[in-house]
């Protein structure tokens, strides 16, 4: 398995990159938003920073919302950001929705979301795999379009395409390469994996053409119930609802050999890949990251 963590990425991205390179992640993510209940960053410029304060780890977006952005800019940005991270960047997109007036505020309807990521993905793919692209869609017109310096990938970046639903699913099976779901549970993971098989055939693709991973909220210490608690206090106030009940079914959270056995169990269901989202109130994420390097990552080596 490989293993990454999101981290904010704020005022302190070159510490906080460095760190999860020396503690042995495999993937550093961020997410982003124009308009948050809290700071948040930007997930290209973030990762910009993190690339340039590291040598190995690779970069993610967790996620990209792509319907926010001109196609042929998030394709150029994404390139540049693999060329001077070296190739290590790994496009993580969604179509967001939570937040309406983010869409508002740079003139595209929410409604529409879904059907420009779609558009989007296959202009992008274009994009980073040719020249003179030509291009005549819904939303997007392209005229002799090159994108230069492609990415150092071939035949170009990776794509993981995050969500919960059938519409995701047929998105990854058709443009992506991992499928990145959230608040998911090991049965949830195990069937939209059969699912996007399935899916990938209808699409032409071979039925493992995509590659499993999995977002999910994490909160590790020492006492099992201080870490159900701190888990339950961060997620409450993060999604405004009693979280009491949930916490064992949508995290990872417990001593350092309870969340290895959680581990096990994701891994049982398909997961090739787990992201962890610090699922813990501030001043618990420093330990929390440092024990999931120190006492998780080991157990999988």
């Amino acid at each position: 398995m490989e293993f990454g963590i999101a981290m904010s990425l704020l005022h302190d991205a070159v510490d906080q990159a460095r760190r999860a390179e020396e503690l042995g992640f495999d993937f550093l993510s961020t997410g982003e938003h124009i308009n948050f209940p809290v700071a948040t960053s930007n997930t290209i410029v973030a990762l910009a920073a993190a690339a340039g304060a590291t040598e190995r780890i690779k970069l993610v977006s967790s996620i990209t919302l792509v319907p926010l952005y001109p196609p042929a800019l998030l394709a150029k940005q994404a390139a540049m950001l693999d060329v001077v991270s070296g190739g290590r960047f790994h496009l993580g997109i969604g179509v967001g929705g939570e937040f309406p007036a983010e869409f508002e505020a740079v003139g595209v309807p929410v409604t529409e979301r879904g059907a420009r990521t779609n558009e989007a993905l296959e202009i992008i793919d274009l994009l980073l795999t040719g020249k003179n692209v030509t291009f005549e869609g819904r939303f997007t017109t392209l005229n002799d379009i090159t994108i230069s310096p492609g990415p150092v990938q071939k035949p170009r970046l990776p794509i993981w395409v995050a969500g919960r639903k059938e519409a995701a699913m047929r998105r990854v099976a058709r443009y992506g390469e991992v499928w990145l779901p959230y608040m998911y549970t090991p049965d949830m993971l195990r069937e939209s994996i059969a699912s996007i098989a399935d899916y990938c055939e209808e699409v032409g693709r071979p039925a493992d053409a995509v590659d499993s991973a999995l977002y999910i909220f994490t909160c590790v210490h020492e006492d099992r119930e201080t870490a159900l608690e701190l888990a339950n206090e961060q997620l409450s106030r993060q999604y405004a609802q009693d979280f009491s009940k949930l916490v064992h079914k949508y995290t990872i959270a417990g001593s350092p050999d309870d969340c290895i056995e959680q581990i096990h169990t994701w891994r049982e269901a398909g997961a090739e890949t787990i992201i962890f989202g610090n699922g813990c109130p501030p001043h618990h994420v420093e330990e929390n990251v440092r024990l999931i390097g120190e006492e998780l990552l080991p157990a999988f080596a």
